[in-house]
């Protein structure tokens, strides 16, 4: 992905950039970045541009550090929260897909109360094959 420069039409941060809001050098980052502890992308100029939720990392690294972890360590553990975060962000696609499915089934419900739908096949047709999947599974669990 090729993007722009940090404070022109983007939030993205050069590294010096970076340096300067988190107070490390940008040897550091450098290092950091060829370890895998940060990630950065290639600006069109071959520029390196990191999140500014860097700034974060880095602070975390730092802290880390400080606590007498090693560089291996506190990689493992950076691992560890991304999983982790990643999970939330599944959880998160996962609950919004839940209430997807039920804003839909509960139109459907108010449609036949209304009785603009009638009959068995229509119904089917007005849901999605995961809303009859919920149905079908909330009828078993109630039954």
């Amino acid at each position: 992905m090729t993007v722009g420069r940090g404070s022109v039409g983007t939030n993205k941060l050069r590294i010096g950039e970076l340096a300067e809001k988190a107070n490390v050098t940008k040897r550091t980052i450098d290092y950091y970045t060829r370890l895998g502890l940060l990630e950065a992308e290639r600006s069109s100029s071959n520029y390196r541009l990191y999140a500014p939720s860097s700034i974060e990392r880095l602070g975390q690294i730092e802290q880390w550090k400080e606590s007498g972890r090693s560089l291996d360590e506190i990689k493992r553990l950076l691992l560890e929260k991304n999983k982790e975060d990643a999970k939330d962000i599944d959880v998160r696609q996962l609950r919004k897909k839940i209430k997807g499915l039920e804003q839909e089934i509960t139109e459907v419900l108010v449609r036949l109360d209304h009785g603009e739908i009638k009959g068995h096949t229509s119904v089917k047709k007005q849901l999605s094959q995961e809303s009859l999947s919920l149905i079908r599974t909330l009828w078993q669990l109630l039954h």
